[in-house]
């Protein structure tokens, strides 16, 4: 089972789009684990999951995490992160594990 973590400033804005994925995982039959959480907490317990994806709010923090952290970090992109459009999120996420 694949783990990614989203991270925003509280992990607040980034559950929404953590739910679509699930929903998305669900239809493809992929068994993953994802979860939101804040940046901060991120940079703790981040090299426990596969891929870090952070908000695009949070952007500044990027070079932050990948200094802190093992596992790929990425931003995730605007417009879908805007759309919270799961599908293309969680492709995204599987195809850089």
């Amino acid at each position: 089972m694949k783990k990614i973590l989203l991270a925003c400033s509280a992990g607040m804005s980034t559950s929404i789009l953590v739910k679509k994925m699930l929903d998305e995982a669900f239809e493809q039959d992929i068994e993953v684990e994802i979860k939101a959480t804040s940046v901060s907490e991120a940079k703790l317990i981040g090299d426990n999951w596969d891929i870090v994806l952070i908000g695009p709010q949070v952007a500044y923090e990027l070079d932050g995490l990948k200094s802190a952290l093992t596992k790929p970090v990425f931003t995730i992109d605007q417009t879908l992160y805007a759309k919270a459009d799961g599908q293309k999120v969680l492709e995204f996420a599987m195809s850089n594990i």
